[in-house]
């Protein structure tokens, strides 16, 4: 991989901070979300500074608030990296990607399971072979940091290599990582399809001992789809999930997402009063349950999201691109029954890695039904939001004293034309909102994870 001419650096993280409790800080404008704009008022929900500071002990933020309140506490503090032009927030949360399907990002194809057999299975088959697993690790983890993404959610495939190469290459960041081997034993090709449902799953409970909780790696039990799995492999999953979930670990999986898939699962489970009802009834649902799309959704279904207090991952990008149903987020939060959502970019049916580019295929989306999303409601489900979805709103997702010091500094003049733009925007929110909108390549000017600095624009 050529590194000529590369206007940017990455670093692996080494942890050094954090075992010496080195103080440092960033200032710059500081914008934060503690609560739900779709369920509070917006005044009580965001922390904004103009002039900001954030101060890091070691891998947690210290301190935050306004500069001159915050540095009276810290008279020898000298180490401060100030950002102009720019904006400091969390870390962004990506619900729900494929890392294995980064080769086959932008690939044309006509409906979502003619795209899965014609690109994505054999694509996911390479993955037994580790080297190749670990060079789009490498690339992959690469495309999050310098998009501002400090946590993923994240399918890997069949094989156990394709698991291992990517909790490697997230250790070496030290990111918040969730991901898990693939369950599918039944409806696609012999080379990706687990050879019985009882190995699959033992392999995926030895692989959740292995790295589970292991420094910040968090494992999930990945059913791919109700259609790839036989009864069995569901129960299975089911019973595995519910024996680990007071450990933290997740359930991860696809619900909803197009036409044809829902009269598919009806026909495979026509016991099931509905989708999400297969999932139910194989004891799939709990607090750390990621439901992937979720477009066509009937209101017993969010109801039953709600109660057994799943996430969803909104995915706007792949939607558009695959020509699927789309995602109604009034729905989602309705306030009678809230389920908490996140975003997705759902790589590679989604055709960008950037969080903050899927708020402005979201905002569109939500136009397409006369709904409007803004920019500070949309900047939740990036940040904040998708931390409650993980289950992680105590630790990341927020810009506060004792949270872990993932954050994003985001350029809020990338371009020549974004930097004039900017001159007739109001707020912060409209500035962001135009970077959303006009989708600037290189926007994000540093990203800190676990109070390193492993992405930088030179």
């Amino acid at each position: 991989m050529s590194k000529q001419n590369q206007p940017y650096t990455f670093r692996y993280n080494s942890g050094e901070g954090a075992m010496h409790k080195k103080l440092k800080a960033l200032r710059g404008e500081v914008l934060t979300f503690k609560k739900d704009p779709f369920l509070n008022e917006l005044k009580d929900c965001v922390e904004h500074y103009k002039d900001g500071i954030v101060v890091i002990k070691g891998d947690t933020i210290e301190a935050v608030g306004n500069f001159s309140d915050v540095i009276v506490s810290f008279p020898a503090l000298t180490d401060i990296a100030t950002y102009e032009d720019s904006v400091i927030m969390p870390g962004f949360v990506d619900c729900h990607l494929h890392y294995v399907q980064s080769p086959m990002i932008a690939s044309a194809g006509d409906t979502l399971l003619s795209w899965l057999k014609q690109y994505t299975f054999p694509t996911e088959a390479k993955f037994k072979d580790k080297k190749f697993a670990e060079e789009v690790a490498k690339i992959f983890f690469r495309q999050l940091l310098m998009n501002g993404t400090t946590t993923a959610n994240v399918f890997a495939t069949t094989f156990e290599e394709s698991v291992d190469a990517l909790f490697e290459e997230s250790a070496r960041y030290n990111a918040r990582t969730i991901c898990g081997k693939v369950l599918q034993d039944r409806n696609l090709p012999s080379d990706l399809q687990d050879s019985s449902a009882e190995e699959s799953v033992m392999t995926s409970e030895r692989l959740l001992n292995k790295w589970h909780s292991k420094g910040r790696q968090l494992y999930a039990v990945v059913p791919r789809f109700a259609p790839t799995s036989t009864r069995l492999q569901l129960r299975l999953a089911g019973e595995l999930y519910q024996s680990y979930k007071d450990k933290g670990v997740y359930m991860h999986t696809h619900l909803g997402e197009a036409e044809n898939e829902i009269e598919w699962v009806k026909s495979l489970y026509p016991e099931a009063r509905d989708y999400t009802d297969v999932y139910a009834s194989y004891d799939l649902l709990g607090k750390r349950s990621v439901f992937a799309h979720c477009c066509l959704m009937e209101e017993r279904e969010w109801q039953t999201l709600h109660d057994a207090e799943c996430g969803v991952a909104h995915c706007p990008s792949s939607n558009l691109f695959l020509g699927d149903a789309q995602f109604r987020y009034w729905e989602a939060k309705d306030v009678r029954r809230p389920c908490k959502v996140g975003m997705g970019t759902d790589i590679g049916g989604g055709t960008y890695f950037s969080v903050l580019r899927q708020l402005g295929d979201a905002y569109k989306v939500a136009m397409l039904h006369d709904r409007y999303l803004s920019a500070a409601k949309s900047l939740y489900l990036a940040t904040r939001g998708g931390a409650e979805v993980l289950g992680l709103e105590d630790k990341i997702g927020s810009v506060a004293a004792g949270y872990e010091a993932d954050m994003v500094v985001v350029d809020l003049k990338p371009t020549e034309f974004i930097e004039w733009r900017m001159q007739f925007a109001d707020d912060i929110f409209s500035k962001l909102f135009i970077l959303q909108t006009l989708g600037a390549e290189a926007y994000v000017k540093a990203t800190y994870v676990a109070g390193e600095k492993v992405y930088s624009k030179v």
